[in-house]
């Protein structure tokens, strides 16, 4: 009768590897490394993921649903306002750039490490990236916004300016300028007197 891993087996190796590829990025770190830190064998790792690559998506989509509960919360507490909404997913960046051990967006890190489009990696990066395209547009839509196409493209470039460079400067002084960029670029697509909210 086969051996059953222990249970949170696959949590413990994914808590690990998620440490090691924020701090180091991915390339860098082997499974090795990952086995000895884990303190697992070399079998009950592969029994839980086939490849490192296997991993690296693994590590990718457990970012990925942090990152929907993050902006699904901050989205809900705005409100119905569309508008507030599209400022909600800029603060709720903000709050993570603040963060003492930030070190990136994970997307952004490892989309510049595996620049093969057939890589899963890259894949699901790309897949990352499409996707809050599309909730900022979807968001953006339903406000009575002018432009309303250009003003989700305009947010999206906070985003990801906010994430690339809240790695290298201070995260909170980032943090509040592309804030207050947001509140710039969504106020001067309202039309005078206009209520944002759809209706």
């Amino acid at each position: 009768m086969a051996r059953q891993p222990a249970p949170g087996a696959r949590d413990r190796i994914l808590d690990v590897a998620s440490r090691l590829f924020m701090e180091h990025g991915v390339h860098p770190v082997g499974l090795q490394q990952i086995i000895d830190e884990c303190g697992c064998g070399k079998n009950l790792l592969y029994r839980q993921f086939a490849s490192k690559d296997e991993l690296v998506v693994a590590y990718l989509r457990r970012c990925r649903r942090e990152w929907e509960a993050i902006i699904g919360q901050a989205i809900q507490q705005a409100g119905d306002d569309p508008g507030d909404q599209l400022l909600a997913v800029v603060r709720a960046v903000g709050g993570q750039v603040c963060d003492p051990g930030y070190r990136g967006c994970p997307f952004l890190n490892t989309h510049a490490e595996f620049r093969d489009p057939a890589h899963p990696a890259h894949r699901v990066s790309a897949e990352h990236f499409g996707a809050l395209r599309r909730q900022l547009q979807e968001i953006a839509g339903r406000a009575r916004l002018r432009d309303a196409h250009g003003v989700a493209e305009r947010i999206l470039l906070i985003v990801y300016g906010l994430y690339s460079t809240g790695a290298v400067l201070d995260g909170c002084e980032m943090a509040a300028s592309a804030i207050a960029l947001a509140e710039a670029t969504i106020q001067a697509a309202t039309p005078a007197g206009a209520d944002r909210r759809a209706g």
